[in-house]
């Protein structure tokens, strides 16, 4: 048996006038995510407990069949493990973003989507200016950076993330409660030392968002998942440009396919994710692809981009994936968003996403194309997200 997991992510949207009433996933043109839906099981499932705030971290925990109630420690501890950071036990993990900050306004959770290069040189600079004793900073991928702290307090804020209040006052979205003095004076004093620094002066020169300021938020401790194989009893492996998801596969011992051109935004390799998937299930049990370019959009309020990725992901990723699984004697494929990222509202939002299941399943063809309001449609629900993953291995899929 023979399992494959696609995940767009933040793909789930709201119907907009822009589209004549229509979500970017119905005005995309997606032949092979309609064609297991209508052939398959087509359903919704809460990805996202209420818990908790929606967020790529919660939801994908959920789609990987882990309940964050029992496994999750916050964001950063998961990405800390795809960069190799072996967090100690007093160690507070934090997510650092570089953005562009403007009078005061976070204008961009992003810096521009700087890159690779650029965001390890920052991350240099602020090891030599602001680290100490106590905190170290990791350059991860573009804007996506670490600080490690292990010092005395408690790192318990409320930290709001950036692409949460894009165009919205820095002042009043602060980090608060216990911890909040230590990231605030990080915080301002990144902004000051990178304010006039020679690479934000080059960048505005250029016509580029400088990075002027860090944000920091998503923090927490190690958590102590389970493997997967431990677990639900088979190997799996992972096909991903963020390191959230690498973090993840980490720590419950799969295995990271590293894909040449995945670079976690709109211009990412697509055709290369699908032919390293494709060699990928060779090996493992499940591959799991994460494709990050339809929630960039969403962030960005692009519909032309979120549409186009949608498009490119079913045709150049969900189809030639497909095509190679029909050669197993038994297969199964599950497609579907981690969470909603509304252009309207360019962030998360936590309504139950659609799921679409096809193979040797027990259940009704659905006869329905893969949208929002389809799945709604067919009353299918799974309420605890996490219990999707056992459903999908066993092919048992509740009414």
């Amino acid at each position: 048996m023979k399992f494959c997991i696609i995940i767009p992510d933040g793909m789930a949207d709201y119907k907009l006038e822009k589209l004549r009433g229509r979500t970017p996933l119905e005005a995309a043109r997606t032949p092979n995510m309609d064609n297991i839906s209508s052939n398959g099981i087509l359903g919704l499932v809460n990805t996202v407990p209420k818990k908790f705030k929606p967020g790529s971290d919660i939801a994908c925990l959920s789609v990987l069949g882990y309940n964050p109630e029992d496994y999750y420690t916050g964001r950063a501890p998961l990405e800390s493990a795809s960069l190799g950071i072996e967090l100690g036990e007093n160690d507070w993990a934090v997510r650092c973003n570089l953005i562009t900050a403007n009078d005061g306004i976070l204008e961009d959770f992003s810096a521009g989507h700087i890159s690779d290069k650029e965001a390890t040189l920052i991350m240099s600079i602020l090891n030599e200016k602001l680290a100490g004793r106590n905190v170290r900073f990791y350059a991860g991928k573009s804007y996506r950076n670490i600080m490690i702290y292990d010092g005395d307090v408690a790192i318990e804020a409320d930290c709001t993330p950036p692409h949460d209040i894009i165009g919205k006052s820095i002042t009043k979205n602060l980090p608060k409660g216990k911890g909040s003095e230590i990231l605030f004076d990080l915080m301002r004093d990144s902004h000051n030392l990178l304010e006039s620094h020679e690479i934000n002066k080059v960048r505005v020169d250029l016509g580029e968002n400088p990075a002027n300021m860090i944000w920091l938020w998503g923090q927490g401790k190690r958590p102590a998942l389970k493997s997967f194989e431990e677990l639900y009893g088979i190997s799996g492996a992972v096909i991903t440009g963020v390191d959230l998801l690498r973090g993840m596969a980490t720590y419950i011992g799969w295995d990271i396919i590293e894909v040449p051109g995945a670079t976690a935004y709109l211009d990412t390799d697509y055709d290369a994710k699908a032919q390293y998937a494709i060699d990928a299930i060779e090996t493992h049990d499940l591959v799991l692809v994460h494709i990050e370019a339809p929630d960039e959009a969403g962030h960005e309020g692009n519909v032309h981009e979120k549409v186009r990725a949608i498009e490119n992901i079913d045709k150049k990723i969900v189809g030639p994936v497909f095509d190679a699984l029909k050669k197993y004697d038994d297969f199964r494929i599950l497609v579907l968003p981690d969470h909603y990222t509304p252009i309207s509202k360019r962030t998360h939002t936590s309504e139950p996403v659609p799921f679409a299941i096809y193979g040797t399943v027990s259940g009704d063809k659905s006869k329905l194309t893969f949208s929002e309001s389809n799945a709604e449609q067919t009353g299918l629900r799974v309420k605890k997200g996490y219990q999707l993953m056992g459903h999908f291995l066993k092919g048992n899929i509740p009414s």
